[in-house]
């Protein structure tokens, strides 16, 4: 589990900047902020160093690769042994298509959210990948008809 970091205002407002633009130069994060630049620099790199920012990464487009369909799996696993747990995480973050996993408690183990490039496509994904699978006992598709960012980081870096 991640340990709880103490933030000041400036490392908060660096952070809020980051969200709207992970791109934005160290120039212009100094300026937006109020603080120096190289202050920025050894700020970002204490952030980094403290887990607070875990990676940088780019936001794309999955319909740019002709690949329009996406879906939320929900997948229920036949054992909840940890070694049962850690192999399915293992295969199905590898599998192609999958954007995220997400390790549930209720009815459902995991959600996987996948990408394809039509109904076909997902359901070849479904047949190959998760319904013959030994671990998994039962999957539900959902489709995704529309994916919007939330702004839930505002009330965190208050």
């Amino acid at each position: 589990m991640a340990k709880v970091v103490d933030l000041d205002p400036t490392d908060r407002a660096l952070l809020r900047a980051l969200t709207e633009n992970a791109r934005a130069s160290g120039a212009s994060l100094a300026a937006s902020v109020g603080i120096a630049e190289s202050t920025v620099s050894l700020r970002l790199r204490r952030l980094q160093a403290t887990g607070v920012i875990r990676r940088f990464r780019i936001d794309i487009d999955p319909a740019a690769f002709g690949a329009t369909v996406q879906a939320l799996i929900a997948v229920r696993l036949v054992k909840h042994a940890r070694d049962e747990i850690e192999a399915f995480r293992r295969t199905a973050t590898a599998l192609p298509g999958v954007l995220s996993l997400f390790h549930m408690a209720g009815a459902d183990d995991y959600l996987l959210h996948v990408v394809a490039r039509d109904s076909n496509e997902l359901r070849e994904f479904v047949l190959a990948n998760l319904t013959g699978h030994p671990a998994v006992s039962h999957t539900e598709t959902n489709l995704i008809f529309e994916h919007a960012d939330g702004d839930g980081w505002e009330q965190l870096l208050r």
